[in-house]
């Protein structure tokens, strides 16, 4: 199949590419960029006149609720998400049921995935049996099954000899560990942040010392072992100046935060919105342009959606006994679009945060666009409008925090290794 996709904006961060031109797709890859190659007969052209071309989104958080939590979502539903959000590479956390830590449960997946020729699903595995806490994983086994970093999901590991072990183990081998931060006797039965929001609603709460008191263990042990260190979710300004300072001074760890949370606050949970019960909870408005800064300043890697479709039985109970979790996918790009525009960041810089960024983490040749490169493409258009309502998402899950919202950029166009795998 041979592409021609003409009169398209092409931004491509990784290259630093900003610019009107074609791309010309033949045999999975980008064949040329600018001027096709000689011969070059496309069987389909694309008009991307007035559009937007970028790499793929790279999802570095997006639960499939695949196996166990087929009621939530599937994986055919949360893949046409995927797709239908830009979204072409994902890392899926290891919290299904059973836990990803068996290489046939592993296997089993990217077979499933692979068969619905959509969005390219990576695992992250098991750090430890059953997300336990208590007995490593085969991180070896897991890695030749497919897993391309472990992780505790949102599990905790209160055994910190475990996770010294686990981060030695890490190190040895030159596997990536994820960890979310967050202290699980201080955050115990909490459901909202630790502030005057939670005081007024009667909420059980979890303070930004259940973060920090995390963090700093994982920083230590990190810098004790050498292992690639990866967190998860930052949601405190105190945790971006722990970040920020280790990284000053030399230590090997990148971090990403949940697009929720560059855009809400603890005041958005108004009266008890259930769909603003999310993990980790949403913060202060200082917390909240604490995580703008540092995605400004480089110290917050990565942007996420941390899509977590949740039935909607599980969504319509008072706000402290909802399950925490929200879609996220098809917002993605929309908001990263609104972030950029609002603190003034160049499309092309902010476009690294949810393509090669996570790209390199997940140690993937995608997110770009360079000749010879996976044709895995979005295509959007930058002024489109759209309301957020359940009826415009093609996940199952259908709860947002931002149902009701108007946003600015729509899919129009999603291609995955040069088939167009989305339409608009």
């Amino acid at each position: 199949m041979k592409i021609h996709i003409k009169n398209g904006r092409l931004i491509d961060p990784r290259n630093q590419i900003d610019a009107q031109c074609d791309a010309f797709i033949a045999d999975k890859r980008i064949a040329a960029i600018g001027v096709p190659p000689e011969g070059f007969v496309a069987d389909q052209v694309i008009d991307a006149s007035g559009l937007i071309v970028i790499p793929g989104l790279v999802d570095a958080a997006a639960r499939l609720r695949e196996p166990g939590y087929e009621y939530k979502a599937t994986l055919e539903s949360e893949m046409a998400a995927a797709v239908a959000g830009g979204v072409t590479s994902l890392a899926c956390p290891p919290d299904t049921d059973p836990p990803l830590d068996e290489p046939g449960l592993v296997e089993m997946l990217k077979h499933r995935a692979r068969s619905l020729s959509l969005c390219r699903v990576f695992p992250v595995g098991a750090l430890t049996r059953g997300l336990e806490g208590c007995e490593l994983t085969e991180m070896a086994e897991l890695t030749d099954a497919g897993c391309k970093a472990f992780s505790q999901a949102d599990a905790p590991l209160t055994d910190t000899r475990v996770l010294l072990r686990a981060m030695q183990y890490a190190a040895t081998f030159g596997y990536s560990v994820w960890l979310r931060p967050q202290d699980s006797f201080i955050a115990k039965d909490g459901v909202a942040h630790d502030g005057e929001v939670a005081t007024r609603l009667g909420l059980p709460s979890i303070p930004v010392v259940a973060e920090t008191i995390a963090l700093s263990t994982m920083l230590h042990l990190a810098r004790e072992t050498g292992a690639r260190l990866h967190v998860c979710r930052l949601s405190s300004a105190a945790g971006v100046e722990l970040v920020r300072a280790a990284k000053r001074e030399g230590l090997a760890l990148t971090c990403d935060v949940s697009m929720n949370h560059i855009h809400l606050s603890e005041m958005d949970i108004g009266f008890f919105n259930a769909n603003c019960r999310l993990s980790p909870p949403l913060r202060s408005l200082r917390d909240r342009a604490a995580l703008r800064a540092g995605l400004l300043d480089g110290t917050i890697d990565i942007i996420c959606s941390n899509h977590s479709p949740v039935d909607e039985d599980a969504k319509q109970l008072p706000f402290a006994e909802a399950e925490a979790g929200a879609t996220g996918m098809e917002l993605l790009l929309p908001l990263v679009l609104k972030w950029a525009e609002q603190d003034g960041m160049p499309l092309l810089e902010a476009m690294k945060l949810v393509t090669v960024n996570p790209a390199q983490l997940l140690g993937q040749k995608v997110g770009y666009l360079s000749v010879g490169a996976h044709a895995d493409i979005c295509i959007f258009d930058p002024e489109a409008t759209w309301v957020v309502e359940p009826a415009a998402l093609k996940s199952q899950g259908k709860n947002s925090p931002f149902l009701g919202y108007e946003v600015r950029g729509r899919v129009r166009y999603t291609l995955v290794e040069g088939q167009v795998a989305y339409q608009a």
